[in-house]
């Protein structure tokens, strides 16, 4: 390694996780220099963020020396190696505090890592801390009762969402190349396009989540989380695959996301939908989305069609409240004072289910991803908006109404992405210019069942389309800014 980097340590931090691996491969940056950035940027504005939430720098270090080792004597197949990354605190990591959010493992050290933080590991992948989420993932604001709030970078007033909050604020501020997330409403997709970053939600199975405690239900998966595209593509290659414990794995290979090109736009069939047939959208997302649809429409052939996912509440609610029960209801019953309220809410809902809701709701989702299929028959992709509010206050766990509209429950309003994981489909999400307040906005992009590789293709393309767009690009948040209220704060 020449010990010397071309640009400084802000410069280096703010680079993709693809040039990085290019000049580590090249022997003109070092791992433990980049390494060394990264720990100085969460220092500059982690402190008002609360995103990177648990750290073990010599051990990060010690890694990021090894990497450069395996550098050094030409061992470079490795696709993360070197590459810092923020592993979410529902993932375990050895060695490496991991609370889950929760009280209840306040001191929790595990003895070693989980499936997904092993993948990252075996790619080379530096372990740089642990990133905020709610407890146990429950809810759509990056908030608990261990490490506090996550604020959004944007305004740090409001909300990050959640509940990979703590991963996007991570990348949005180029603390960390790469950060992991993890999906059941909306938890990876919220906090993107909250962000203004690249997150994807896949096919179900096509990223191992061996930790599930309900291995056949496809709600719930990992994701990789990034700042473009292409370094999602380069994360996804790692972590993709087969493993024997996720009974949904097995159908992709890690390879099929290398070397991935940009897919011709021309030609294909694209659907719009302000709320995928009815889901509770405000004024102001409708607005916004209809002003992107009018960029877009110079770049795709687009067609407003609904695939009528509007009455999706009780069958999430259901199949949601029963994933609870496996995970959580020994805790809530024998431990309350250590669980937080939207774990205890869920558990003590599924409690009131009876054997026919839960029929009555597998049910309904067969039938909704039937006629999703159906749909998207007749469509290449899918555009729809990421949340159906902007960012509102942090220290509010939920928005209680949209436009004067009570909401049912603390998760209603986040059923434009729901409706999408009960039937299945990849979803990328693009970050596409900011509001009036300055604040993100994202698309959801679905792709067919399974074609998570030519979803991807076409992302790349559209995204080097918006950044041509004007208003459509990807607008990062003020460092200088988020510095001087970090300095004010420590």
């Amino acid at each position: 390694m020449t010990g010397e980097t071309k640009t400084g340590d802000g410069a280096l931090c703010e680079m993709s996780a693809v040039a990085l691996r290019r000049l580590m491969l090249a022997k003109e940056v070092s791992p433990v220099e980049l390494m060394a950035a990264c720990h100085a940027r969460i220092d500059a504005v982690n402190p008002v963020l609360n995103a990177v939430v648990a750290e073990d720098r010599d051990a990060a270090q010690a890694e990021a020396s090894q990497a450069e080792a395996a550098i050094l004597r030409g061992e470079t197949a490795a696709p993360l190696l070197g590459l810092p990354v923020g592993i979410k605190d529902l993932n375990a990591t050895a060695g490496l505090r991991t609370t889950f959010g929760s009280p209840a493992f306040r001191d929790h050290v595990p003895a070693k890592d989980d499936a997904f933080v092993a993948a990252v590991r075996a790619a080379g992948g530096v372990v740089a801390g642990k990133t905020n989420t709610p407890e146990f993932g429950a809810g759509a604001n990056t908030v608990n009762a261990v490490y506090g709030v996550t604020a959004n970078p944007y305004d740090t007033a409001l909300t990050c969402g959640g509940s990979s909050g703590g991963s996007a604020v991570a990348l949005a501020t180029d603390m960390l190349p790469l950060a992991a997330g993890s999906d059941l409403g909306g938890s990876l997709r919220t906090p993107a396009a909250y962000c203004g970053i690249v997150g994807f939600r896949p096919t179900p199975g096509l990223v191992p989540t061996a930790r599930k405690t309900i291995g056949w239900s496809p709600l719930w998966t990992d994701g990789p989380m990034a700042r473009s595209v292409a370094d999602l593509l380069l994360f996804l290659s790692a972590v993709a695959g087969e493993d024997p414990r996720d009974p949904l794995s097995g159908f992709a290979e890690a390879a099929a996301f290398e070397a991935v090109e940009p897919a011709p736009l021309d030609g294909l069939k694209v659907a719009v939908s302000e709320d995928l047939g009815g889901v509770t959208v405000s004024r102001e997302v409708r607005a916004l989305f209809r002003h992107r649809c009018e960029g877009l429409a110079g770049i795709l052939d687009l067609e407003e069609a609904d695939p009528a996912l509007g009455d999706v509440d009780r069958c999430f609610e259901v199949l949601r409240a029963v994933g609870f029960l496996g995970d959580a209801r020994t805790m809530v019953e024998q431990t309350p004072e250590l669980v937080g309220p939207n774990v205890t809410a869920n558990v003590k809902l599924g409690l009131t289910f009876s054997a026919a809701d839960v029929a009555e709701a597998m049910v309904a989702q067969t039938r909704l991803y039937h006629r999703f299929l159906r749909f998207m028959e007749g469509y290449d992709l899918l555009i729809c908006p990421v949340a159906s509010v902007q960012p509102f206050d942090k220290t509010q766990l939920f928005p209680e109404e949209i436009d004067g509209q009570p909401l049912a429950t603390y998760i209603s309003w986040v059923a434009i992405t729901y409706a999408l994981t009960l039937v299945g489909h990849p979803v990328l999400v693009l970050p596409c210019g900011l509001d009036a307040a300055g604040l993100p906005f994202g698309l959801q992009i679905v792709g067919r069942k399974g074609q998570d590789r030519r979803l991807l293709s076409l992302g790349l393309a559209l995204e080097r389309a918006l950044a041509d767009e004007p208003g459509m690009a990807r607008v990062a948040p003020d460092l200088s800014r988020l510095q001087s209220l970090s300095a004010a704060d420590s």
